[in-house]
């Protein structure tokens, strides 16, 4: 049996960090960077052997999701888990003080994330979907 203790973590760089990994599952923090801002967007991605979970912890954001319905913009509330199911292709577009919380499966190296460009249809779908203070100047 290991040392019975606490770990408080944080994670104040831009981008995707790991901060607990045990067994089979991995938990990260996930700050603003430029592939999260809407000048960059246009990648959906899916994992095939893991849900994603998000959460949102601060800041403003949106979750995109391929579903069987189409393309679903979600205008992402702090504190409201989002589980984006294994295989289902998504993205997530955020204000520059965003933080999300990362839930998922570790994955081996031969499970690797999938990428694929947004088409001209998928973006303006999902253009008018865009909440006012995503769109605003």
């Amino acid at each position: 049996m290991g040392i019975h203790r606490v770990d408080q973590l944080t994670w104040v760089e831009d981008d995707f960090q790991p901060v607990v990994e045990f067994g089979g599952w991995l938990v990260a923090l996930m700050n603003w960077s430029p592939r999260f801002d809407l000048s960059g967007w246009g990648t959906l991605e899916r994992h095939n052997h893991t849900d994603e979970v998000f959460v949102l912890q601060k800041g403003r954001a949106v979750l995109f999701v391929d579903t069987d319905a189409g393309l679903e913009c979600i205008d992402m509330t702090p504190g409201v888990v989002c589980n984006v199911t294994q295989g289902t292709w998504h993205n997530v577009i955020g204000t520059t003080d965003v933080q999300w919380l990362i839930v998922e499966s570790r994955h081996a190296p031969d499970q690797a994330t999938e990428y694929r460009p947004l088409t001209d249809d998928e973006r303006i779908n999902l253009l008018g979907q865009f909440p006012e203070w995503l769109v605003q100047p």
